[in-house]
């Protein structure tokens, strides 16, 4: 596979003395990939600002068939907010509670898509909802994605995916979600002409894309268009559970022992650090060369350490290695203890720094940071010299053929 080697601007480090070192000249992206960008200015413009708080636990129930549609008011990935009483004139209203990170909720996406387009005609709306509270979503559950559930991910994604119906943000207070009480993404309603509940359940039996069209979903609309009875109204549903904003305390749970793992800086010499690089496991491998001097490096570095955490349970490592000198590899130590870093972390015991270049990558010229995605076998199928953009990154890691989005 080809690798790619993204344009970057060179910027100094602010530390003279450090200019006189190979690494010294560090080199920061500052491009902004949304720039530009129709959902940018979504997010500039709409006067809504997210802001998800703890929701007391309580009982769910699900809406029952008969029942009248609640009503809403909830901001959308449009720049608008949207209300029941907007899709008035609709003789068939299809609400959609889904969400971006579930593996499930992406499966059905294009199916939902098809059917907005398909029913256009016929007068039926179809409104997607997400009710997760992004308090609840830890970063292990996000390793069929490259987003997680906030309203600024949810632009991001009806830009990727070019929904062709309205995406609304319930992540705040979950009010409108706790009124139909959705037990999963995706959980679907449809309300007739008079907004009585007719059918509750799956779009379709099959998870995976291309092997089933919503036939569930598409029958009880026909059903109600036609003004027959839907001979099974109520069905269960598969996906990710709803993401309520009292389920705080695992996610509290999770970090707590995530930051109590041991961290640990293996030495290693240049032939080792060759073999990390030529990747003879069976996963799919990120590297990141960083050094505690590189302001850059120390300020992205986190992310790395969340991108292991979302994706670690797969066939996926991200590794560590630091371009420090040896003799100061306690301070590096004392770096990753504070980024949480219990993952694989090593330092060259080789402070010849153009060997160690030569050993990471011949192409790489040697400024900091530099981030390489390697397939088994050694295929640098990805790199990036400078700050990461990593939108850029974990879509790219879950698109692989390796990860994907689903199931």
């Amino acid at each position: 596979m080809k690798r790619i080697h993204a344009p970057y601007p060179l910027l100094k480090c602010l530390l003279p003395v450090l200019m006189v070192t190979l690494f010294g000249q560090c080199k920061s992206d500052t491009k902004n990939p949304q720039e530009n960008n129709e959902q940018a200015q979504v997010l500039d413009t709409f006067a809504f600002s997210s802001n998800p708080v703890k929701v007391p636990e309580q009982e769910v129930k699900t809406l029952e068939i008969g029942s009248k549609a609640p009503d809403f008011n909830l901001p959308g990935t449009d720049g608008k907010d949207h209300s029941l009483s907007d899709y008035d004139s609709a003789e068939v209203l299809a609400i959609i509670f889904t969400c971006n990170h579930c593996p499930t909720a992406q499966a059905y996406e294009e199916r939902i898509k098809s059917i907005t387009s398909d029913y256009k005609d016929k007068n039926v709306q179809v409104v997607a909802i997400s009710p997760n509270s992004p308090l609840g979503l830890l970063p292990e559950e996000l390793g069929y994605s490259d987003l997680g559930d906030t309203y600024e991910d949810m632009v991001i994604r009806d830009e990727d995916m070019n929904f062709n119906f309205p995406y609304l943000y319930d992540g705040d207070n979950q009010k409108v979600s706790l009124a139909y009480g959705p037990a999963a993404t995706p959980h679907t309603f449809v309300f007739d002409k008079q907004r009585s509940l007719q059918y509750v359940g799956r779009i379709d039996d099959t998870e995976k894309p291309g092997t089933t069209n919503g036939e569930d979903l598409r029958n009880a609309i026909d059903k109600i268009l036609a003004d027959e009875e839907i001979k099974e109204p109520v069905t269960k549903t598969f996906g990710c559970s709803t993401k309520w904003g009292w389920k705080t305390k695992n996610r509290e749970k999770i970090d707590a022992e995530w930051a109590e793992k041991e961290v640990a800086l293996e030495e290693s010499s240049t032939d080792e650090i060759n073999k990390l690089i030529a990747n003879d496991s069976e996963k799919l491998r990120l590297i990141n060369v960083w050094a505690t001097w590189c302001a850059p490096c120390r300020i992205e570095y986190p992310e790395f350490v969340t991108i292991q955490r979302m994706f670690g349970a797969r066939d996926f490592e991200f590794i560590s290695i630091s371009a420090d000198k040896l003799s100061k590899k306690e301070s590096a130590l004392d770096f990753l203890i504070s980024t949480n870093s219990a993952l694989k972390n090593y330092i060259a015991i080789n402070d010849d720094k153009y060997e160690l270049i030569e050993a990471i990558d011949p192409e790489w010229n040697g400024a900091l940071p530099y981030t390489m995605l390697i397939e088994p076998g050694g295929d640098v199928v990805w790199s990036y010299q400078g700050e990461v953009d990593f939108l850029e990154l974990k879509k790219t890691i879950v698109e692989h053929p390796m990860m994907g989005r689903v199931y």
